[in-house]
């Protein structure tokens, strides 16, 4: 079957039926026309809407993703805050267990010294106070061995 108009019917106005088939265009479209432009505006709306929508969903995610970042840039210097912390405490503890570990190996040769220096320390201070305790001679008591 073709899609031109048949000659079968030559009796029938083809000017009559196009402007009939024009006239009923016209008539859906001023019919529709609302509804289309109405359908238009819902469409622009709800584009804008999800335009304004997928811009508070990027700006939310941006502000996620700088959030996320502080955090964990917070996080890794507290660690690392923490890592010195540690280091530094075992530092002091193994400096403080040497010397201790130094302290009781020459524990022999610690308490001698200490023994050797109360010894003159006493010893100094018994001659300061029997030089402080004499009485001053003159030159001929000197002299004479203290008979005059």
């Amino acid at each position: 079957m073709s899609m031109s108009p048949s000659n079968n019917d030559t009796n029938q106005d083809s000017a009559t039926a196009k402007k009939t088939a024009a006239k009923a265009r016209r008539s859906a479209s001023r019919a529709t026309a609302p509804a289309s432009q109405a359908a238009d505006k819902a469409a622009d709306k709800t584009a804008e809407k999800a335009g304004d929508a997928a811009s508070a969903v990027t700006g939310t995610a941006e502000r996620a993703a700088k959030a996320t970042s502080a955090v964990a840039q917070s996080a890794a210097r507290s660690v690392e805050a923490g890592r010195k912390a540690v280091v530094s405490a075992s530092g002091q503890a193994v400096t403080l267990a040497t010397t201790a570990w130094t302290a009781l190996a020459h524990r022999k040769a610690l308490a001698a010294g200490v023994g050797t220096g109360i010894a003159v320390l006493g010893a100094s201070t018994y001659a300061a106070g029997r030089r402080a305790g004499r009485r001053t001679l003159g030159p001929i008591t000197r002299l004479t061995g203290g008979r005059i």
